[in-house]
């Protein structure tokens, strides 16, 4: 692969929230997880653990999730049900990043025609998460719970290749931290071992370039802002 094909399979990747139903073949799934099992790994010890969800099992999942999220949402006392086994966000927002979280979140709601505090349509559309946003394929994404912190830096590596190979295969993805909380539906479901903590999932599939959801670009920060050059 040239340069140039790397770096647009890279800048191409977006995080994709509205999908086609064109299903995905198994040879494509198989090849992005070997060429992803390339990623590094400290003393090489490939943490990842990939669940393939399609089908009646895909479905299941998203049923028993959004049935949750909605009973969550009319009893916020559930919460103590759903709690996520690691931080994958910061207990307290600081600048710059609340300024990018919330610049993120006002942009796409602003283009999906949801406004401040209009609750309803702000849940319906965190429920599209727990839909895959209609991919055909969901992907689990586990790790043993003995691994130390490294293997989530791993891990991200991993994710990355995933990602960056579906480009070159003409797929689309979504990485979704939004499962998380839901990881006591999500592993038993899976078929996980009690010793497994679910890391996040993903949407696997064909992006419906027809919705608007899809033109949405997140900005990056110029490489002169958080880079440090040490002559």
């Amino acid at each position: 692969m040239t340069r140039s094909a790397i770096d647009e399979a890279i800048t191409s990747r977006r995080s994709v929230r509205a999908f086609t139903q064109q299903p995905v073949a198994r040879a494509d799934i198989e090849h992005i997880l070997e060429v992803a099992s390339r990623a590094p790994s400290g003393t090489n010890c490939q943490p990842w653990k990939v669940y393939v969800l399609q089908g009646a099992k895909r479905d299941e999942l998203v049923r028993l999730t959004c049935a949750a999220h909605d009973a969550l949402r009319a009893d916020p006392s559930l919460a103590e049900l759903y709690k996520e086994e690691y931080d994958y966000y910061p207990q307290k927002w600081v600048s710059p990043y609340i300024d990018r979280r919330r610049e993120n979140g006002w942009s796409l709601y602003g283009l999906l025609g949801i406004g401040k505090g209009d609750k309803d349509k702000m849940h319906e559309q965190h429920q599209r998460n727990f839909h895959l946003f209609d991919a055909p394929v969901g992907l689990m994404f586990t790790v043993d719970r003995v691994m130390g912190r490294g293997s989530l830096v791993d891990y991200g590596a991993f994710l990355q290749n995933v990602m960056v190979c579906a480009r070159g295969l003409g797929l689309d993805t979504c990485p979704q931290a939004a499962w998380n909380g839901f990881s006591s539906i999500v592993l038993p479901l899976i078929g996980a071992g009690p010793d497994e903590m679910l890391v996040c999932g993903m949407a696997l599939g064909y992006a419906d370039q027809q919705a608007i959801v899809n033109t949405f670009h997140t900005p990056r920060v110029p490489v002169q802002d958080f880079t440090h050059w040490l002559d």
